[in-house]
């Protein structure tokens, strides 16, 4: 029986998370890569989240995600990526169980103007288990560190990539995916070359 040569040639379709603090960057990486155009969840920001949500390093922002964002990506002819983009404030969290299910991996984007905001995203990660790599979005006027002083700061050990990333360039974006991807690969790999040895 043959084959249709549109299902041979069907790509492979991995679901991943874009997450990290409020105002990070989430809804930028997402649009800056998307080949669809991007669904955001955008809502204007009110005077009711003043006090709750901390603009301080991102005075110029207007809008926020409330609920997620979505946008596709072929890394190339036989893998698509879904990119699920979660919400930054702390009272949008009990969302981010249902965007993480089914995810092979996750880019958590660091600030380093407000660095800790990170830390709830990466801790989130290290429970699941579950493959991530850190992104740092180069803000203009945000001070720069060298990677092994994010990790110190982060409190990550070396298996977890931390590259530089600005959410803006779909360049550096598909470079951060593809490493992502990569870690996602090299870990099932591990694991499979693991059981078969016990």
């Amino acid at each position: 029986m043959s084959v249709p040569s549109s299902a041979a040639t069907a790509p492979v379709v991995v679901k991943i998370v874009i997450s990290g603090g409020f105002g990070v960057g989430k809804t930028t990486f997402v649009s800056a890569i998307s080949e669809i155009e991007p669904l955001l969840t955008e809502a204007d920001m009110t005077e009711v989240s003043r006090g709750v949500d901390d603009v301080h390093a991102v005075a110029g922002k207007t809008t926020t995600t409330v609920a997620l964002d979505f946008g596709r990506i072929h890394l190339d002819t036989s893998l698509m990526l879904y990119l699920f983009g979660t919400p930054g404030q702390d009272r949008f969290s009990f969302l981010w169980d249902d965007l993480v299910d089914g995810a092979l991996g996750a880019v958590v984007l660091v600030d380093t103007r407000r660095i800790e905001d990170s830390y709830p995203a990466v801790d989130y990660f290290e429970d699941l288990g579950m493959p991530f790599l850190l992104a740092v979005n180069p803000f203009d006027g945000a001070p720069r560190f060298a990677i092994p002083e994010v990790r110190e700061a982060l409190g990550v050990g070396p298996e977890v990539p931390i590259a530089e990333c600005d959410a803006r360039s779909r360049g550096a974006v598909k470079g951060t995916l593809v490493t992502l991807m990569e870690q996602v690969l090299s870990r099932r790999l591990r694991a499979m070359a693991e059981h078969a040895g016990a």
